[in-house]
């Protein structure tokens, strides 16, 4: 247990440890001030030099901020923080991967039954399609 209560006192877990503090007050600063919408689609990064730093997961939501700055400014203000800047940032998040797609094919008996339909609407442009789709059920 010694050498774990010595590990967390090393300097950059130290410094590691105070900026997260910091990023979490900002964050908690900016999920009461923002507009609910525009939370959930940026957070805050840190409050440095007087300047509250806003990272947006898009343009669009970069320039909405944008627009707003001035009554965030007020509310900030309320909040005691000392603030005279916003600087907002954009951040774009990666896509999840896109699934493959899943090639569904008909079972032995289906095919046979759109064959029998098939069949019976001879010379109809219904009864052609579903030939064609009863051929690639073998």
């Amino acid at each position: 247990m010694r050498q774990f209560n010595s590990l967390l006192k090393q300097p950059e877990l130290m410094a590691l440890n105070a900026y997260t503090k910091e990023a979490q007050t900002a964050q908690n600063i900016w999920e009461m001030i923002a507009p609910e919408n525009l939370a959930k689609f940026s957070h805050a990064s840190a409050i440095k030099n007087q300047q509250f730093n806003i990272v947006a997961h898009s343009n669009a939501v970069a320039a909405k901020i944008k627009l707003f700055i001035p009554s965030l400014l007020i509310q900030l203000e309320k909040q005691e923080c000392e603030v005279t800047a916003i600087r907002v940032k954009v951040q774009v998040k990666s896509s999840p991967q896109t699934k493959p797609k899943v090639i569904k094919k008909l079972s032995p008996q289906a095919g046979s039954e759109l064959k029998i339909l098939a069949e019976k609407l001879t010379g109809t442009p219904l009864g052609e399609a579903l030939a064609r789709l009863a051929s690639k059920a073998d």
